[in-house]
């Protein structure tokens, strides 16, 4: 059974105008969080073998997100365009194996195809069932009880309630767009 995805208030006395982020302002999403966290969002998602970009659960998760953050997906837009992926490989010492254990996905809401620029919402999933919230205490601005979770719901953070700040959050990610929309051009031409 899948759990449904919590993406909490924004906790600021006067909320960060991105959280949540208004219906027609083009944006950047990126969410990323530990695989067995998003398996519990998308249990029926193969995420193995690794393909090449996307991944089919970064399409899956793109959709769960854009859903949370904007309502009802309207059929006639289509699913948002995927931009980037992050996938962590698992290691053993120093040797990677060849599964992920944590991924990100990247996607544009309302984002002009030329706009190499555009603001970014960062999300991290929070995996509070491992640890009895002890990671999400530690690093977001508000308490987690751990029951308030376990077998209901997944946690993920928008970068404002979270200790970590995001001051590079935009030059990074568009970055990375970049980067993949450059593989993406040389590999056509290739």
């Amino acid at each position: 059974m899948a759990l449904n995805l919590f993406i909490p208030p924004c906790i600021h006395k006067r909320p960060c105008y991105l959280h949540p982020p208004p219906q027609g302002k083009p944006l950047r999403v990126e969410i990323q969080g530990p695989l067995e966290s998003i398996q519990k969002l998308l249990p029926n998602i193969p995420w193995y073998p690794i393909v090449d970009f996307p991944q089919p659960g970064g399409r899956a998760l793109a959709s769960l997100v854009h859903q949370a953050l904007y309502g009802e997906n309207d059929p006639s837009q289509g699913d948002p365009p995927l931009r980037n992926e992050y996938l962590a490989w698992a290691m053993n010492g120093r040797r990677p194996l060849d599964y992920i254990d944590y991924y990100g996905v990247t996607f544009d809401h309302l984002v002009p195809a030329d706009d190499p620029n555009p603001e970014v919402l960062a999300i991290s999933i929070i995996e509070v069932d491992n640890d009895g919230g002890t990671f999400a205490n530690k690093h977001l601005l508000f308490s987690v009880d751990p029951t308030e979770y376990t077998g209901k719901k997944v946690l993920a953070v928008p970068r404002c309630c979270q200790r970590k700040e995001g001051t590079q959050d935009q030059r990074r990610i568009n970055g990375e767009v970049a980067e993949r929309d450059s593989k993406i051009r040389q590999a056509d031409n290739a």
